[in-house]
């Protein structure tokens, strides 16, 4: 995805330089502090971006995707999506980590190396990700599913995102930047799903054996 990475190239050069685009972001996080929810709401959904919170529903999503790939292929193999996912959660601090001593972007209450957010940029990918490995085993009879869970992917990012700014942890442009790194990542995850039927063999579902075989 292009378009990602060049919005988040050009917000890094804001924030780098310092540019309008920067003080701007500074000034809409100033309003979004004076009306922001009640602090202990804020935070709950600040923290919904912590790694003990997002990757439990990210092992979750891909144990439910391995015990079902192994039913649909017969092979003890992780699915190829399965093993995808993991990849993009673990190149997430791998990328941010650098970013953040890059840039050195003071924080709100002080401090250095904000940008891009890693709480941010973890909602997307573990979320994003639990989602992509859940949607393919969805039955016809959940087809409210297949809308819902993406939905509720992007509602629980927007929602640590929101958070995290209210409560002064991070600007709305460090963010920004997490989602925007966090949309390659899961468009690598959706591709391989795809390719590979979302299980974990073909993507050719083994007919059942006869009875009494």
């Amino acid at each position: 995805m292009v378009l990602p990475l060049l919005l988040f190239a050009a917000v890094t050069w804001q924030v780098t330089a310092g540019g309008p685009l920067a003080e701007g972001d500074e000034r809409l996080a100033q309003k979004m502090r004076e009306e922001a929810p009640p602090t202990a709401l804020a935070e709950l959904l600040a923290d919904l971006g912590n790694v003990e919170v997002a990757l439990p529903v990210l092992a979750a999503a891909l144990a439910y995707a391995w015990v079902r790939g192994r039913r649909r292929s017969r092979s003890r193999r992780p699915p190829p999506a399965a093993s995808a996912a993991a990849a993009a959660m673990a190149a997430v601090p791998l990328l941010v980590v650098p970013l953040k001593a890059l840039t050195g972007r003071p924080g709100p209450l002080g401090g250095t190396g904000y940008f891009p957010s890693g709480h941010a940029a973890t909602a997307v990918v573990a979320y994003g990700a639990a989602a992509l490995l859940v949607l393919p085993h969805v039955g016809d009879r959940l087809r409210w599913a297949r809308w819902a869970l993406p939905a509720a992917a992007a509602l629980l990012c927007t929602a640590v995102g929101a958070g995290l700014v209210w409560r002064g942890y991070h600007w709305p442009l460090d963010v920004l930047g997490s989602w925007c790194l966090g949309a390659p990542l899961l468009a690598a995850v959706l591709a391989v799903s795809r390719g590979s039927g979302g299980s974990g063999g073909s993507g050719r579902r083994r007919p059942d054996p006869p009875d009494g075989s």
